[in-house]
């Protein structure tokens, strides 16, 4: 493939969820791109080339990537590793797209708002420091702000709500649909409440649609609404599109909220638990993100959007369950 007039794309963490998706996204919009990661990277799509070249090595990782116009920062470190690892790694993919010229794009999130988030978040809700890694985002954004401001780096935050439908690591496969196979649903908080989500493929497609927006900007925020639904709206979606693929338990379904209890109880002495209870009010909080994009986003239909997701849980219970079903 000839790529003499594509505009060029650097993903940093390629292997990521949102690294994936982006990498897809950009390639089926006819863009060249470099996919970085630490690990060989099969099955990249036409018109990707990988570069396993550590995000350490700036100068290096910038020299294979000449030539690229935007840099995805989708690297992600551990929860666990946030205060130790997510500024200075973020600070390592600054010096990347600096190193290019190029406009860096940095997904964001709600957790700026603070424990007291509002109803409908803007551009405009101001962001509360209140929690430890609301705090460091807050932080990450005001360097790109600073480095924008002296002339030396443009980047663009594009804020969404929690990630599904792009494989494992996500609260729907870790904690709401971990026992989707036995017909068992668990969800965090309370039905009612409105909680903001972005399917990954949408959000992929929107960082194309601000990567190709002709900027002025030195720094830029942009919000991608997503699917805003009640927990109740999110089990049955689930239930529909698992039943659409054969599961049907024999039990029937039975959904109950999670017990939040026993992480708070783990806190003190487990790192992951004591992270995960920080943000535990993002389940008890209604919020929804207001779009503000270069345009309209394409936002695939909630049935479709669970249909893959279900799929992309790949768990055997659910597979063996759907046998049974179908054989019965």
């Amino acid at each position: 493939m000839e790529y003499t007039t594509a505009p060029s794309v650097l993903v940093l963490g390629s292997q990521g969820r949102l690294g994936q998706a982006a990498v897809q996204a950009f390639a089926a919009a006819g863009w060249r791109v470099w996919a970085q990661a630490r690990r060989p990277q099969p099955d990249l799509p036409a018109g990707a080339r990988a570069l396993n070249v550590p995000l350490a090595d700036t100068a290096a990782l910038a020299a294979a990537a000449q030539g690229a116009q935007t840099v995805v920062y989708a690297v992600n470190p551990p929860y666990t590793r946030w205060p130790q690892q997510m500024l200075p790694l973020a600070r390592q993919g600054m010096d990347v797209a600096e190193a290019l010229g190029a406009r860096l794009l940095l997904p964001g999130n709600v957790y700026n708002f603070g424990r007291e988030l509002p109803a409908q978040l803007t551009l405009d809700t101001p962001e509360v420091a209140n929690t430890r890694k609301g705090a460091l985002r807050i932080a990450l954004e005001a360097e790109l702000r600073q480095r924008a401001q002296a002339g030396r780096l443009r980047s663009s935050v594009l804020r969404a709500g929690d990630f599904f439908g792009g494989g494992p690591g996500s609260w729907i496969d870790l904690v709401i649909a971990k026992h989707l196979g036995a017909g068992r649903l668990d969800y965090p908080g309370p039905m009612g409440v409105p909680h903001a989500w972005a399917f990954l493929p949408d959000l992929a497609r929107a960082f194309v649609d601000v990567a190709a927006h002709a900027e002025s900007r030195p720094f830029a925020r942009w919000q991608f609404a997503g699917h805003t639904l009640t927990g109740a709206e999110l089990l049955q979606g689930l239930r529909s599109a698992a039943e659409a693929q054969g599961l049907q338990p024999a039990r029937g379904w039975r959904e109950r909220r999670m017990a939040w209890w026993p992480i708070r109880l783990a806190a003190p002495l487990v790192p992951m638990a004591r992270e995960i209870a920080e943000m535990a009010y993002l389940w008890e909080r209604p919020h929804a993100l207001v779009d503000a994009l270069p345009r309209p986003a394409t936002v695939t239909p909630l049935a479709q959007a669970m249909e893959v997701t279900v799929q992309g849980l790949q768990q055997p219970s659910v597979s063996a369950s759907a046998a049974r079903s179908a054989a019965s």
